[in-house]
């Protein structure tokens, strides 16, 4: 798509897939999502690198029951295999028409967090200064794209099936909590909570800006 190379390195895994999203990311769909969100781009490009993580992990804990697996493979097959990341982003940042399947990111990630959602919301808005509006506002733009990118790495695998997923994005969910930073701090404060409430968000905000160098705008 012609996208430019991101002036910023982060830290994460070269091979993880939110690296990859993450890359795809940068240059125009960066400026389009901060103008979207009415933030610069340094602190848009840090709440990115760390809701990305968040997400392809709760999709790694989701994947990680056949059910989950096969019904994700379900979703990817019908609705998002065949779209290219593009033309996601210009729908799901455009407006105007009713959302559909593929782009209909507050019901995606209904399915992604389930009860968690408003509570991924709120840590992702505290931990990154975005605030839970504006982070559940990025969340709905990125979950479709999300799973545009995974259909499109997935999918056109001739040997693509459920276990095979399950197993990539079990991968993902070990890599972002072994590297730790904000997005895997979050995805264990979000998902590994007995429901008490406490995400224990004092000490990710300790974390700084996670794959960002610690800088937050």
């Amino acid at each position: 798509m012609g996208f430019d190379l991101p002036t910023l390195e982060p830290t994460m895994s070269s091979n993880s897939l939110a690296e990859q999203l993450f890359q795809q990311l940068q240059g125009a769909p960066l400026q389009q999502l901060s103008q979207q969100l009415g933030t610069g781009q340094m602190q848009t490009s840090s709440a990115i690198s760390a809701a990305l993580p968040l997400l392809l992990g709760a999709l790694g804990k989701n994947t990680a029951q056949p059910q989950g697996a096969e019904a994700l493979f379900g979703a990817l097959q019908k609705d998002h295999a065949g779209l290219d990341l593009g033309s996601v982003l210009g729908a799901v940042l455009g407006g105007g028409s009713a959302p559909s399947r593929q782009t209909d990111g507050a019901a995606i990630l209904g399915h992604i967090f389930g009860g968690a959602q408003p509570r991924a919301e709120a840590s992702l808005g505290q931990a990154t200064g975005l605030g839970g509006d504006k982070a559940g506002m990025l969340m709905k733009i990125l979950a479709p794209i999300v799973l545009s990118f995974l259909a499109q790495r997935f999918m056109s695998q001739g040997n693509a099936n459920p276990s095979g997923l399950s197993q990539v994005l079990g991968q993902e969910r070990q890599v972002a909590q072994q590297q730790g930073g904000l997005g895997g701090g979050l995805l264990g404060a979000v998902l590994d909570q007995d429901g008490d409430g406490q995400l224990g968000l004092g000490d990710l905000l300790k974390i700084g800006g996670g794959m960002l160098g610690g800088k937050r705008q």
